[in-house]
Order: structure tokens, then C-alpha cells, then sequence
């Protein structure tokens, strides 16, 4: 039997919780899934897995050979990388990961000057609203917004963004400008639900707290929709600074009630730690690090709080 092969199946079984996702995941068949892992069971002797309706669970043997598994194919990716050059030349895949409006707007132009720069690397950028496993979803890098969770991934900050409220001109001048948070229960607003209830805002100014209901006229599904209908005129919407900086510049959107915002989110790559990183990954950060520092950094003038934070 090929070991190595049988290895592999049994990590995928035990990350994946059970036969059909494991089967799934290896791209193969789930009779056999089922018979690779009988072998090996057969062949050591053993039951790696405590099998019910439900799940299977490793067995304490299982446990200690899983664990075994894991150093011994992630060492054997090591010496292939090794071989391949994959440590002293940036060659092959890579896999990268963010935020759909923010990967579209902020970094495919730089992974376009990437691919020009380096020839051998060919990149596959997955772009998904939601926080995703590196691991589990073989992803080399992934730029992500907020304070990031305590974990063992390796973390480059890059800068920071702001959330704007903002509206058009048609708008704010058929309807008036607001000027604190209480005035906008007189006003149509425009909402995304993940960043803010359509019901209820929330702001805030030093230590104060306002948390103001609304009339959401419109409820969009994502952020570049309610920017679209703020464009329209259709109310006041809250984004983020790089989908709204270029209609800012252009005076298509006005940013409101600036001493209110709160302070910026930051902007980070994050990476699992290795013994040697590939050349493409290094590669990468050293080529998208400081040139996306500077497009996050030039937002147009009343895109940031007007009280700068550190």
C-alpha cells in the first residue's frame, strides 16, 4: 500500500470530521476513502478511528499516529519546496485572500504589477466576505481588517481604515446636512447589515456613546450596492474609506458628521509561520507591503475623523 497516500487520507478524515467531507476534500470516491483507511487500519493493526452514525473519532492510537502524519507530510513539502527552489526563487502558485471590495479596489492593481514583476508566479486570489481558515483553505496570505484574534499566524500591519458616513450633494441639498447624530432620524438612510443595523446606528465621540434609530429606505446586501444608491441619491449611507475615497475626490459623495466616527480599523497581511518561507510569499510581501501603505494612506482630505488616532 502507499503509505504516504494512506497518511494523507487519514489527516483529511480526521480534520474533516468524517469519510464523505474527507472524500470530498482528496477529490476521490468515498468507498475509497473507506477502504484506503481499512488498509492502513489492517496494516498497523490497529483502529485509527472510533466510528459512529454521526462522526468519526480518533482513537488514542489514532491520535498519536495523526499527529505523526501531520509532521511527517508537512516535512516532506518542506524538502519538495526545498528541490524545487521554491526557497531562493519566486515560483508557483500562490494563494491569496480578503475582502471582495477591498481585494478588487485596493489590491488587484498591485497584484497586476506583481504578476509583470515576477513571471514564474502565478497567483489565485480568493475574494469572500466572511474570515476564512488559512489552513484549512490553503491560503498563503490573507489582508484582513480589524484587530486581529490572538493566533499563531504571523502578522505585517499595513494601515488603517475609517468609516465614513456620507451622502450626494442632490441629496443633502433636497433634504439638508446633518450635523449630529440625532439628526439623522429625519433623514432616509442607507444600510448594510453586517456594518450597521438598519434600525439603529451607533456613533460615537470621546467617551460618548449614541446609538440613534433610523429609517433605512434601502437595505443592501453589500457595501458597494448601498455606496452605488448614496451615489443615486437615494440617502445616507456608512462605508468604508476605500470604497468611497475616489467618489469623494470627484465630489459625487460628501462626508458627514466626521467627529463622530470612530477610530480606524487596522489593516493587516497574515501568514502561518514556517521554517523557511517560499520565496514567492517573501517576495510578495516585500513587493505589496509598502505599495499598499501608500494607497491606504492617500485617501483624499475629509475621508479621516478630523481627531487623527495614533
Amino acid at each position: 500500500m502507499d503509505r504516504l497516500e494512506g497518511m494523507s487520507i487519514v489527516l483529511a478524515v480526521a480534520e474533516a470530521g468524517g469519510l464523505s467531507a474527507a472524500a470530498r476534500r482528496q477529490k476521490m470516491p468515498l468507498a475509497t476513502v473507506s477502504r484506503k483507511v481499512s488498509e492502513l487500519e489492517a496494516h498497523l493493526r490497529t483502529k485509527l478511528f472510533n466510528r459512529s452514525s454521526r462522526a468519526l473519532v480518533p482513537t488514542d492510537a489514532g491520535l498519536s499516529y495523526i499527529a505523526a502524519a501531520k509532521r511527517i507530510l508537512a516535512d516532506i513539502t518542506e524538502a519538495e519546496r526545498a528541490a524545487s527552489g521554491e526557497y531562493t526563487t519566486p515560483r508557483g502558485d500562490l494563494s491569496v485572500s480578503t475582502l471582495v471590495a477591498l481585494g478588487r479596489l485596493c489590491l488587484q492593481p498591485i497584484l497586476a504589477e506583481f504578476l509583470v514583476t515576477f513571471p514564474e508566479v502565478d497567483v489565485q486570489l480568493n475574494l469572500q466576505d466572511r474570515t476564512i481558515n488559512l489552513l484549512e483553505e490553503h491560503i498563503d496570505v490573507a489582508l484582513r481588517v480589524g484587530d486581529l484574534a490572538d493566533s499563531s499566524l504571523i502578522a505585517v500591519r499595513v494601515g488603517e481604515i475609517y468609516r465614513v458616513v456620507c451622502a450626494s450633494p442632490a441629496y443633502l441639498k433636497s433634504r439638508g446636512t446633518p450635523k449630529s447624530p440625532d439628526d439623522l432620524s429625519a433623514h432616509d438612510c442607507i444600510s448594510y447589515s453586517p456594518m450597521q443595523s438598519p434600525t439603529t446606528w451607533r456613533f460615537k465621540r470621546d467617551q460618548t456613546e449614541y446609538a440613534v434609530p433610523v429609517r433605512s429606505r434601502f437595505v443592501a446586501s453589500n457595501l458597494e450596492s448601498a455606496c452605488d444608491a448614496a451615489r443615486a441619491g437615494i440617502g445616507i449611507t456608512v462605508a468604508f474609506s476605500y470604497l468611497v475615497a475616489e467618489s469623494i475626490k470627484s465630489r459625487q459623495l460628501i462626508p458627514l458628521l466626521q467627529d463622530f466616527q470612530p477610530p480606524p480599523q487596522p489593516v493587516s497581511f497574515v501568514y502561518s509561520p514556517n521554517r523557511f518561507m517560499p520565496a514567492k510569499l517573501r517576495a510578495f510581501l516585500d513587493f505589496a507591503v509598502p505599495r499598499l501603505r501608500a494607497r491606504l494612506a492617500d485617501l483624499p482630505k475629509g475621508v479621516a475623523p478630523r481627531k487623527q488616532h495614533p
